[in-house]
């Protein structure tokens, strides 16, 4: 703003204003002709910072008040081109008459003295709206000693919503408890606030210049520039990605933040750099952690449920287990039972004594020599009363070394090798719980970590502790199933005959086969009873069920066999009585087939109770199965029994056998049958080698039950 047409110049200014010969313009860059050409200097680019936000206008007036300068931001602010109002006096163009007096004392003012004035001031747009602007004035002096006024401009509420958004954001950045940072587009540090230099535990002066990964050395700061230099070539701002590490505000322990970055451009739309916001999440990171491992553990458990007890099997239950724990639980596993238990004693361990212990399964989650360390699966162990699995089933409660050292090594092995074998493994961490089940401790769960480096802890006890006490009752069902099973099998072979001497006209041979091992004992059993008029009775029973109570229900049925036999009855009369016996026992249903050689007629007669057909070899001839009357089984009663007769010539051979020979889950029993036929049309050079034969070509570890097996053959 300046003087009015006609007003003379204050006092102490020169006497004419110095004019140009036309209007002064500015048309773009100045380019360089000299050396700073090729020095790097920058051309300026369209709207590229504040103050082609804020649309700073400035105006040059010559001492008397003319305008000599107008920039094209004077023109976009109040209308007038640089052609209407080049020359003219600044206050008549811009100046409403009630300000005209104020605003030539505030040019002879600024002129006069030199000192620069501020402050708002209303303008006349050409339109003829007044617009209220904040202005900035000076005095100019030029190289021949004439002075000028220049005039710097802006709209003021612009510039107002400027500051406040400014002082919002100083005032955010400031106190914000956000980890807030600048980097330039050479992801070097600009600036940090408050709170970030709380969560690095460095100063912002320790950030300025340097890039993440010398600031943060405990992070994975490669990740980070990675997503950085993303985000400054696509602008599209990272939300939200967690972050883990270290820094120096707190060195010995892991810290989680969330990390989001924004591109930061001008209004011209050129890259500054990135923004960077840094939340610590550190305790949702942790409960997250927390949750997970719950998840995990429940997991594990309800696996557990699953995987544990699928058989009664001592052996495979435990390595059920020892599976079970490995790898999520621990590296080594082994699952150790006192000697004692397994004899069916109490399993206690005296205060000051030793404890013999006998690995039942060892796991590992990889290859380790730390195997070699553990106690071979079934060979006993003696442990001295300072040792830790000694004192875990002692004392009925966990223990657990979370950082082992020689001291604790040598309370684990059994011996100095095994402790050698186990620092060689890189064994750091143990953990033994015990297996208890119905109030008595069995053994321990035995836990080793090397390769997993983090420590055994509390809540490793706590869900080693829930595995043992879930596996042990299974273990220990197993342990009385066999115990039970052992039982039955003793009174099983003590009930079976022996193969009398001297037989007329007959060879015999037989075989007695129990379930596998992981099944209780049934109720097969043979016969071969002599008679006092030179005939031979061959018997092959079945009791239905298992366990004690169907040897027991054998044992009276062979015995009721042996009297009726010796009564010289037909073998129809002798299944009758013994339909009418089983009737009152327990179980109540048994199938058999009986037969009665007669030497002196060479005729054996037969009849059967619901038992699979024998099968006759003929000399020269091919096995084929005996077309008899089924019959019902033994207790069902009320049902008739019939008798047949087959004439045997010598070397005839009769082979009888129970259902467990032939009858599978997997094939249909005509298909085993004929299996059978195939195997007995090459005859071996003696029975006793044909009934091996058969029981290895037809049996395998798993079946589910017994076997007994009786074959003859009719004397040359």
């Amino acid at each position: 703003m300046g003087g009015a047409e006609g007003t003379p110049a204050g006092p102490g200014l020169p006497d004419g204003p110095v004019r140009p010969d036309g209007p002064v313009r500015y048309d773009g860059p100045v380019r360089p002709d000299g050396p700073e050409a090729d020095a790097g200097v920058v051309e300026p680019s369209a709207a590229e910072g504040l103050l082609d936000v804020l649309g700073v206008a400035a105006v040059v007036l010559d001492a008397d008040g003319r305008i000599v300068l107008w920039s094209p931001q004077a023109e976009a602010l109040l209308g007038y081109t640089a052609e209407e109002a080049l020359g003219r006096y600044a206050a008549r163009l811009m100046v409403a008459e009630e300000h005209f007096e104020r605003v030539l004392h505030l040019f002879e003012r600024v002129m006069s003295s030199g000192d620069a004035w501020s402050g708002e001031f209303p303008v006349r747009c050409k339109d003829g709206t007044s617009r209220v602007l904040e202005f900035r004035n000076m005095r100019l002096l030029d190289d021949r000693g004439d002075y000028y006024a220049l005039g710097l401009a802006t709209d003021r509420a612009t510039l107002r919503r400027v500051e406040r958004d400014l002082a919002l954001s100083v005032r955010l950045v400031d106190q914000s408890p956000i980890g807030l940072a600048v980097v330039g587009a050479d992801m070097r540090y600009v600036g940090v606030n408050a709170a970030l230099e709380r969560i690095d535990g460095l100063t912002a002066d320790q950030h300025k210049g340097r890039r993440i990964a010398e600031v943060l050395p405990f992070v994975n700061a490669g990740a980070v520039e990675e997503a950085m230099r993303t985000v400054l070539a696509t602008g599209v701002p990272l939300l939200d990605r967690q972050m883990v590490g270290r820094t120096p505000a707190d060195p010995d322990q892991d810290h989680a933040w969330s990390v989001s970055l924004y591109r930061l451009e001008d209004v011209g739309g050129r890259i500054l750099g990135l923004a960077i916001s840094v939340i610590d999440v550190t305790d949702r990171h942790r409960a997250a952690t927390e949750a997970e491992r719950a998840r995990d553990r429940l997991t594990l458990v309800a696996d557990a449920s699953v995987r544990i007890g699928t058989t009664l099997d001592l052996e495979q239950t435990a390595r059920e287990l020892a599976d079970v724990a490995v790898p999520e639980l621990a590296d080594v596993a082994a699952v150790d039972l006192l000697d004692t238990v397994l004899e069916g004693r109490p399993g206690r361990v005296p205060a000051d004594g030793p404890a013999v212990i006998r690995a039942l399964a060892v796991a590992a989650a990889y290859p380790t020599v730390a195997v070699r360390a553990a106690d071979v699966p079934g060979e006993p162990a003696h442990y001295s009363a300072d040792r830790l699995v000694t004192r875990c089933v002692r004392t009925a409660r966990p223990v657990m070394v979370a950082e082992v050292d020689d001291d604790a090594l040598s309370c684990i092995a059994r011996d100095r090798e095994a402790a050698e074998l186990l620092a060689e493994a890189g064994v750091h961490s143990y953990l033994a719980v015990p297996l208890i089940a119905r109030g008595e401790v069995l053994g321990a769960l035995d836990l080793k970590r090397a390769r997993n480096p983090y420590p055994f802890t509390e809540d490793d006890a706590v869900l080693a502790s829930e595995l043992a006490a879930r596996a042990a009752v299974c273990i220990d069902n197993a342990r009385l199933f066999r115990r039970q099973r052992e039982t039955a099998l003793t009174l099983q072979r003590s009930l079976l005959p022996k193969t009398p001497r001297h037989l007329v006209g007959l060879d015999v041979a037989s075989r007695y086969q129990p379930a596998g091992s992981g099944s209780e004992v049934g109720g097969d059993w043979f016969d071969i009873i002599p008679m006092d008029d030179g005939r031979t009775a061959l018997v092959v029973g079945d009791v239905m069920g298992s366990g004690i109570n169907s040897a027991t229900t054998m044992g009276r049925l062979r015995t009721a066999t042996q009297t009726l036999a010796r009564l010289a009855l037909d073998p129809a009369e002798v299944v009758r009585h013994l339909d009418e016996i089983t009737a009152g026992l327990e179980p109540s249903l048994a199938t058999c087939v009986y037969a009665v050689y007669d030497p002196h007629r060479a005729q054996c007669c037969f009849c059967t109770a619901g038992h699979p057909p024998p099968v006759l070899v003929r000399a020269g001839a091919g096995p084929r199965l005996l077309d008899l009357p089924t019959g019902a089984p033994l207790g069902v009663g009320g049902v008739p029994f019939h008798d047949v007769t087959t004439e045997l010539a010598p070397g005839d051979r009769l082979v009888l056998y129970t259902d467990g020979l032939v009858e599978t889950r997997d094939q249909d029993i005509d298909t085993r049958l004929n299996q059978l036929l195939d195997l007995l049309r090459t005859p071996d050079a003696s029975l006793e080698e044909t009934c091996d034969r058969l029981l290895r070509e037809l049996r395998h570890g798993g079946n589910h039950d017994d076997v007994a097996l009786l074959m003859a053959r009719v004397r040359d």
